[in-house]
């Protein structure tokens, strides 16, 4: 009996676990992947407001090809992002990417970052 009782709390502590409501919220970057630093690369954030905010991101390239200190710029500016939304209560929950015009020798790559918190 015991075990039974033990075994249906466990159950009901799982069925609970997954029950629980989130709210969500994310931010997107845009990073350009065109020769000669022409485009234009962008963080996109939505404030409490409903208001769009932008900061710049770099370009990939610069017009002698990739440009390394550009991306780790922008890696600079992602993760001070990411550790603001943390210090807010917000878990990154999943990162989903995907690039544009990957088969041409121009596009963009983009990149949501979604994050979750319990609701109140």
């Amino acid at each position: 009996m015991k075990k039974l009782i033990l075994t249906l709390a466990l159950a009901a502590g799982s069925i609970c676990a997954f029950a629980q409501n989130y709210e969500y919220k994310m931010f997107t970057t845009v990073e350009s992947v065109v020769p000669g630093g022409m485009g234009r690369s962008r963080l996109i954030a939505t404030d409490k407001d409903a208001q769009m905010l932008e900061k710049d991101l770099e370009n990939f390239f610069s017009l002698i090809g990739i440009n390394f200190k550009n991306i780790q710029n922008n890696d600079i500016i992602i993760a001070a992002k990411i550790n603001e939304f943390a210090k807010d209560g917000w878990e990154l929950n999943q990162v989903v990417n995907g690039v544009y015009g990957a088969e041409k020798s121009t596009g963009i790559f983009i990149t949501r970052y979604i994050f979750r918190k319990l609701s109140k």
